[in-house]
């Protein structure tokens, strides 16, 4: 998939952009694997770059959303990160999901925040509604969105997330095949906000867990677990340059 992509939009209603997809490698690395993806659409970099400047910030297995707004700064992508929490909500301490490395990956993210400005890394304290997100995304830009893997749902699957259903096609395979011996009430993920269905109240995303085809929930599900306790309410638009 090389060239110039150019978005897909068939009414004012309808958009769905062409995204390429990339499948995660590990069960951390999902933000890696968005930030391929939004890099090939928007702002083709070589691999040997993108490795470098992971290598740089010292991605590993803890990515934060705050880590995406650095990399894509550091990679020349213009930007925006919102989010409810300027920091790390310390009531992320109680969730098995953050408990790992809890006090060194506090101190880690809350300097990123604040040395953000300085860095020209642009952070605001802000909710953000479906109808700025549809507008985003109708301009032709795209977002990494944080969402509760526990959540979400996708209308091409046929089995509901979370209720250990088998399904070969669901795009959240870890959770709906079983994998966790403890449901989690939160599981986060970063998902590429690729379009919508204006009439059909649809969002249209690639997951990196899943990379075989256009993902579909509807915008009342995407909103819940976007919005889902330990998300922070995290989006990192991204902006196509004309």
């Amino acid at each position: 998939m090389t060239g110039r992509r150019d978005p897909c939009r068939m009414t004012d209603d309808l958009v769905l952009l062409d995204v390429p997809a990339f499948r995660q490698w590990y069960h951390w690395d999902c933000g890696l694997a968005c930030s391929r993806m939004v890099l090939k659409y928007l702002h083709p970099v070589s691999e040997e770059d993108f490795c470098s400047a992971c290598q740089e910030l010292k991605l590993t297995e803890s990515v934060w959303t705050i880590d995406l707004a650095y990399l894509m700064h550091r990679l020349g992508v213009r930007h925006l990160f919102c989010t409810q929490t300027l920091g790390v909500d310390k009531g992320f301490r109680k969730q098995s999901f953050y408990k790992k490395d809890f006090d060194f990956e506090e101190e880690r993210v809350n300097k990123l925040f604040l040395n953000a400005e300085s860095k020209s890394v642009m952070v605001r304290k802000c909710s953000v509604t479906v109808q700025e997100i549809q507008t985003h995304l109708a301009e032709g830009h795209v977002a990494i969105v944080l969402v509760n893997a526990m959540e979400l749902r996708c209308e091409h699957c046929s089995a509901p997330i979370g209720r250990h259903r088998r399904s070969r096609h669901c795009c959240f395979p870890l959770v709906a095949h079983g994998f966790f011996y403890q449901e989690p009430a939160y599981q986060g993920h970063f998902v590429v906000l690729r379009g919508f269905d204006r009439h059909a109240g649809w969002f249209f995303y690639n997951n990196p867990a899943y990379s075989y085809r256009v993902c579909c929930s509807t915008v009342s599900n995407f909103e819940k677990a976007r919005n889902s306790y330990g998300t922070d309410q995290d989006i990192l638009f991204l902006y196509k340059e004309s």
